[in-house]
């Protein structure tokens, strides 16, 4: 369903009751790719997850898409339904965006999950190459970023034995808008590096990472967790940048045993 949030129509997706979850999803996927544990932890939790500007069924904004503008119609969405706080669960540029929900809207926070994600920001190779990319897309269409991107998000597991989650995924690339793409690049590519932010996180903290990931590999996830104070790491066989969708019992698994463990 859609809500009036800061000058767009953002599509949202409200299930259950009980404690808030607010699930942000990895680019350039949409609000779908937490299907599994959205539908498993609805029996305890008020699951909230949304479209960001320019994937699903949210229009494109007035720009690139910022990390911080991810953030704010988060919380502009949680007062859109009444509900104060949330534990935030974030995968990979949910990620990215829930690391500026901790500058902005601390007090928000209940509990982070950090999925498949970073601290550091793009190195200058790396901002090139999206902007490369961001340009090819333009002119091309999503089916360039779905050559890029669909062979590094999922596992070697996946490639190897699931082909109907491969055609999902390359599915829901190719029904994103090449402005949502683009946009979602140079957000991604102008992204602040958050590695001075966690230690101001003052939540309870999960890090989760797929074993198989390439993108953001468990080396990763392990400076994440190392710099987080308390928080617990948990690396999933078999999956690669998208648990959640390669590894869902797991996944929704290592998930409820951590919000079990909350407060």
């Amino acid at each position: 369903m859609p809500a009036r949030v800061a000058g767009t129509e953002l599509h949202y997706d409200v299930r259950g009751e009980g404690p808030t979850l607010l699930f942000l999803h990895a680019f350039p996927l949409d609000l779908t790719m937490w299907d599994a544990p959205a539908g498993a932890l609805a029996q305890l939790y008020r699951v909230v997850r949304f479209d960001c500007r320019g994937f699903g069924r949210t229009p494109p904004g007035d720009g690139l898409l910022t990390m911080e503008r991810i953030a704010d119609d988060a919380v502009a969405l949680l007062d859109h339904l009444g509900l104060s706080r949330a534990v935030v669960i974030g995968c990979s540029m949910g990620g990215y965006a829930a690391f500026a929900l901790v500058r902005r809207h601390a007090e928000r926070l209940r509990g982070l999950a950090l999925v498949d994600t970073r601290a550091e920001a793009d190195t200058a190779e790396a901002r090139e190459q999206r902007a490369r990319l961001a340009e090819r897309v333009r002119l091309e269409g999503a089916a360039v970023a779905r050559d890029v991107f669909l062979p590094r998000l999922l596992g070697a597991t996946t490639q190897r034995e699931r082909p109907e989650l491969v055609a999902r995924v390359e599915q829901q690339i190719l029904a994103t808008s090449a402005r949502g793409i683009v946009d979602g690049l140079t957000g991604l590519s102008a992204r602040a590096d958050s590695t001075a932010t966690l230690a101001d996180v003052r939540v309870p903290t999960l890090v989760v990472c797929g074993e198989e990931d390439v993108l953001t590999p468990p080396a990763d996830a392990r400076r994440l967790a190392q710099a987080i104070a308390g928080a617990r790491l948990e690396i999933l066989p078999g999956a690669g940048h998208l648990p959640s969708l390669e590894a869902p019992d797991a996944f929704t698994r290592v998930l409820r045993v951590f919000l079990d463990g909350l407060e």
